[in-house]
Parts: structure tokens; C-alpha cells; sequence
């Protein structure tokens, strides 16, 4: 038999392993965790999601523990603390996106539930069935479906790219490696 081999993407370090043994690929159904994760993604935007990871528990204090009802009401003064705190990324554009971000989470949980809503954009679980890291997608007709309806909501930087990595994190497709015990 052989031995089955986790995705080479997360390496050896402890936090990446971590990650990925315990989070990446699990079905999320919690509105709240869903939010951090699709806000989270729009920060990773030209970035290493590893830079992400390290820097996670200072968003999560920078961003009140992306509660979106904290979030929506700030405004300039916010945007410059955020602006000034160097444990997070300082982008203007994706902090105010996670301000509006934040305020169209709160109208579509309103209206429908924000699990409810991302879960029915992705349609059914999907699994790969992923040789190598080569034959991942960038983004599927899912992803953009999902991006656009974001964006018909009021979130920015959840282009189609952004919404697969988002989906393949939170578990609405299997991207785990056939090889992978995680699979």
C-alpha cells in the first residue's frame, strides 16, 4: 500500500500543516466564520496566503473579531487606525471593502442567512478527485456566480478567483490531493 501524502502546498512548517490538517477544505456552515474567511481572502488579493495566516489573530483584534455589525458602522477614523496598524495589511481599498463588506453581510443575513446564501451559489459539495497541484482550477462558473452576486451585494475584491479560493477553504469543493489523508 502506499502511503498517502498530504498537498505539498502547505509544506512542513507547523502553522500551514495546521491549517491545513484542521481547516482548509472543511464544510463551514457558520455565517460568522464564513464572513472572516471571504474578508480574509479579499486581503490575500497579490499576496501568499501564508502571509495571511501569520497575521490572522491580529486581523481578527484589528477587525473586532469580524463581528459585521461593529464593523458596518465605521467609517474615516476606523480606516486610519487600520491604516497605521502595521500587524495587518494596509490597504485602504480592502479595509473600506471590508466595511461595505460587512454591511451587505448584514443585509443578506437579514433577508436570507449568510450561509444560506453563499451555500446555494456554490451548489453541491464538489470533489476533484485532484491528481496534482497543477490540475487545480483558478476559478470554475461557480466561483464566478458567486463573485457576481457578491459584488451585486455591495462586496468588492471577491472576484471569481478569490471566490474559489474561498470556496476550496471553506469546504464547498474537495481540492485536497487524492494522495492527501485529508482527501
Amino acid at each position: 500500500m502506499t502511503a498517502l501524502l498530504r498537498c505539498a502546498w502547505c509544506g512542513t512548517d507547523p502553522l500551514y500543516v495546521a491549517y491545513h490538517d484542521a481547516e482548509w477544505g472543511r464544510p463551514e456552515r457558520n455565517a460568522r466564520a464564513l464572513f472572516e474567511c471571504l474578508i480574509l481572502e479579499g486581503f490575500q488579493a497579490g499576496l501568499d496566503w501564508y502571509t495571511i495566516l501569520k497575521k490572522r489573530e491580529t486581523f481578527r483584534t484589528a477587525f473586532a473579531g469580524f463581528n459585521p455589525e461593529v464593523i458596518a458602522t465605521w467609517d474615516e477614523p476606523e480606516i486610519l487606525r487600520l491604516l497605521a496598524d502595521p500587524g495587518i495589511i494596509r490597504h485602504r481599498g480592502k479595509i473600506e471593502a471590508t466595511i461595505a463588506g460587512a454591511r451587505a453581510y448584514l443585509r443578506i443575513e437579514t433577508r436570507e442567512g449568510f450561509s444560506n446564501f453563499l451555500w446555494a451559489l456554490s451548489g453541491p459539495p464538489v470533489d476533484n478527485r485532484i491528481a496534482t497541484h497543477a490540475d487545480v482550477p483558478a476559478q470554475t462558473p461557480a466561483s464566478l456566480a458567486m463573485s457576481k452576486a457578491l459584488k451585486a451585494e455591495g462586496f468588492k475584491f471577491c472576484g471569481p478567483t478569490i471566490t474559489y479560493a474561498f470556496m476550496q477553504a471553506v469546504g464547498m469543493v474537495n481540492d485536497h490531493l487524492i494522495t492527501c489523508p485529508h482527501h
